[in-house]
């Protein structure tokens, strides 16, 4: 059975950095696309940066500039470095996993139980 873990959440101020982690626990072959959503109160689940296996990225236009994510394919490990980060970024941030091949089936997407950041001003 494969569970994502994160970690790297807290209290932070407004203008300061977070480093979030996500591990893929369990034995797997690869997995396609690892990314972050997040989801403040009130408001639905949006992503805020996802990432292939190969390395190609893409980001909400809200984080652009600001938050950078990256991976270690052979740790099955996704991280977000959030900078200058803003009230308006508080939120449960959840990892995520899509085409995770696990022998003998795999899983189409799995999701981590989100780690809450917040920003205050």
């Amino acid at each position: 059975q494969v569970q994502l873990v994160e970690s790297g959440g807290g209290l932070v101020q407004a203008g300061g950095s977070l480093r979030l982690s996500c591990a893929a626990s369990g034995t797997i072959l690869s997995i396609n696309v690892m990314g972050w959503y997040r989801q403040a109160p009130g408001k639905q689940r949006e992503l805020v940066a996802d990432i292939t296996s190969g390395g190609s990225t893409n980001y909400a236009d809200s984080v652009k500039g600001r938050f950078t994510i990256s991976r270690d394919n052979a740790k099955n490990t996704v991280y977000l470095q959030m900078n200058s980060l803003k009230p308006e970024d508080t939120a449960v941030y959840y990892c995520n996993a899509k085409a995770v091949r696990q022998p003998p089936y795999g899983y189409p997407e799995l999701w981590g139980r989100g780690t809450l950041v917040t920003v205050s001003s």
